[in-house]
């Protein structure tokens, strides 16, 4: 289940024995560790007599010894166990444990001792066809931290700005997405630090786009996004005077040309399939975008002619080879840019 079903389900009705944090996204995993380390009243995990953890492939028997065992000096034995690929599509190389032992740590799955509770964490998704993953599931909670894109924080925003008690106005709501889609990789911790300090920025209960861009001003992801929005509107002074800064500021040639490469692609794709009857949030799908920011790239595609794009990324595609070569300077960006934001063109 995905993170708010899963932070949900803890929250209400018997706490299960079993726990599986399964996934890339780190950021939810931590959250759900720390949410039931809680509610089992075990906060200062790092006393031995409270937690007791294992890292990477732990025996079998070993394992079920651990959970079989009363504590002494607490009520609840809590077992965390880290890196684990039992549950894995693959079979890892040190875990070759016999179907038997498997069988009889499955059984123990569906007959947990009251007194303990195991939360297994993983970096891998779990594969839902083995029968200890469907164990769990019957018997425990499995958390799937799918990482998060662009065109799926849906859900993590709505979150956070209901925790802030804040809105976002439309123009922040899709200058954020645009701004996002620019990270690679996209960090939950990272941005729910940065929203805190948005939280602090402003009293009001809306936050605009200009507060966004004043609180993430100093962020490259910004900066590059505001590069690529003067191109997208053709407008050339701005645009140039935004390349010139990232360069002085020290971010590498090859970044900005990787993200006006990707850019000018995009825009390009996106005006062959308009002409094909696709357009508005109807691009999301192939451009493999989120929809409100498909539809705004749909709309930058029709200022520009085609011929124009070909002829930008014909460019890009030199300038890439010229610049890693020596051949050429930073003036071969200033030239494609000069190249898309031509009224004309």
């Amino acid at each position: 289940m995905k993170y708010s079903e899963f932070m949900s389900s803890l929250g209400s009705g018997v706490l299960p024995h079993i726990f599986l944090l399964a996934g890339e996204e780190h950021y939810y995993i931590e959250k759900a560790r720390r949410a039931i380390l809680h509610r089992l009243g075990v906060d200062k995990e790092d006393f031995s007599d409270a937690v007791q953890k294992f890292t990477g492939d732990v025996g079998i028997d070993t394992l079920m010894g651990t959970i079989e065992t009363a504590p002494f000096f607490t009520d609840k034995n809590v077992i965390l166990v880290q890196d684990t690929t039992l549950f894995k599509a693959v079979k890892s190389e040190t875990g070759k444990e016999s179907e038997k032992q498997l069988k009889r740590l499955i059984t123990l799955f569906e007959d947990m001792p009251p007194y303990s509770y195991v939360i297994f964490v993983s970096g891998d998704k779990p594969d839902k066809r083995k029968k200890i993953c469907k164990v769990v599931e019957k018997a425990g909670l499995m958390l799937e931290a799918e990482a998060l894109r662009a065109w799926n924080i849906d859900e993590w925003l709505s979150s956070k700005l209901h925790d802030m008690k804040k809105e976002f106005s439309p123009e922040a709501d899709t200058y954020f997405r645009g701004a996002v889609s620019l990270m690679q990789p996209l960090s939950l911790e990272f941005l729910d630090k940065e929203f805190d300090k948005l939280s602090l920025y402003t009293a009001n209960r809306r936050i605009t786009d200009t507060d966004l861009k004043q609180v993430f001003a100093s962020l490259p992801e910004i900066s590059n996004f505001a590069l690529l929005e003067a191109v997208s509107s053709k407008y050339m002074k701005k645009a140039l005077s935004l390349l010139k800064r990232q360069l002085e500021e020290g971010t590498y040639f090859t970044i900005i040309l990787a993200l006006l490469a990707r850019h000018v692609r995009q825009l390009w794709q996106a005006k062959v399939l308009m002409t094909k009857g696709v357009r508005g949030k109807a691009l999301a799908q192939p451009l493999g975008l989120n929809p409100v920011i498909a539809d705004k790239l749909g709309q930058a595609a029709g200022r520009f002619q085609e011929q124009t794009l070909k002829e930008a990324m014909l460019e890009l595609i030199d300038a890439d080879y010229n610049l890693k070569t020596g051949k050429a300077g930073e003036e071969v960006l200033e030239h494609a840019i000069i190249t898309l934001c031509n009224r004309r063109a």
